[in-house]
């Protein structure tokens, strides 16, 4: 085999493990939020006869590591056999995760929200038929320093009664990608902070940019050494001749 065929293989080596590493990075957007789940909920005060009130979050959102922003749909449900009467929802924000805004709600003045939390809108369902269910939109910022929770509470309109409570439920990680262009969260999971440096390689040259970790960094680096050792590698004598 030509010196020259041996470093177009490696070269097709590495760009290949190169795109394996874009397509592993990047999460899944906020579109694809997977299933909605009731973790973390619990009824509270007793709904009237016929009424069930439940929420559900997504079980993934997406974290942009630049703005830290994300987007969030919250859903309540009315399982029961009756009409809910009026109830609201609200969509309180703590710790790292911040609620900007939801769409159709009230943000609720700072002296009102609940001990402990730092942002909530207040969202008027109204009469809800039963097997019915209302979604929202939300809009977020997450700080990834920090652990991030929400919580989904479902009142009467005057906020007397709570029938449903979901959280503080967390959303977070356990392995932080402060390299790729966003982090995917779960939900009923505590953030872990990415320490400084912790998702990098240790720069071996001038100007050389650092890879990140994992499966598919793994296969960058031996797809490079591949290429390495074809490069260098000495042609037998037949190879030489056929070349």
């Amino acid at each position: 085999m030509s010196s020259r065929r041996a470093t177009n293989i490696a070269g097709s080596l590495v760009a290949a493990s190169f795109s394996a590493v874009l397509i592993l990075s990047f999460p899944a957007g906020a579109d694809d939020q997977g299933p909605g789940s009731g973790k973390g909920g619990k009824p509270v005060d007793a709904a009237p006869t016929g009424v069930r009130t439940t929420t559900t979050l997504p079980e993934r959102i997406s974290v942009d590591n630049g703005s830290g922003k994300t987007a969030i749909t919250a859903t309540v449900k009315n399982g029961g056999t009756k009409d809910s009467g009026p109830i609201r929802l609200l969509v309180v924000g703590f710790d790292g995760l911040t609620v900007k805004s939801v769409e159709g709600c009230d943000a609720i003045a700072k002296k009102d929200l609940p001990a402990g939390s730092n942002s909530g809108f207040s969202c008027p369902v109204g009469p809800l038929s039963a097997g019915a269910s209302k979604s929202y939109d939300v809009d977020a910022t997450f700080d990834l320093r920090k652990t991030g929770k929400i919580c989904l509470p479902v009142q009467t309109s005057d906020g007397k009664k709570t029938f449903w409570q979901q959280g503080p439920v967390p959303f977070g990680t356990t392995n932080p990608s402060p390299n790729a262009p966003a982090t995917p969260l779960l939900l009923g999971t505590d953030n872990t902070p990415a320490a400084p440096g912790g998702d990098e390689l240790p720069r071996t040259g001038v100007g050389r940019d650092v890879l990140p970790l994992g499966a598919a960094g793994v296969s960058l680096l031996a797809a490079g050494a591949a290429g390495l050792w074809w490069s260098r590698r000495r042609p037998t004598t037949r190879e030489a001749q056929e070349a």
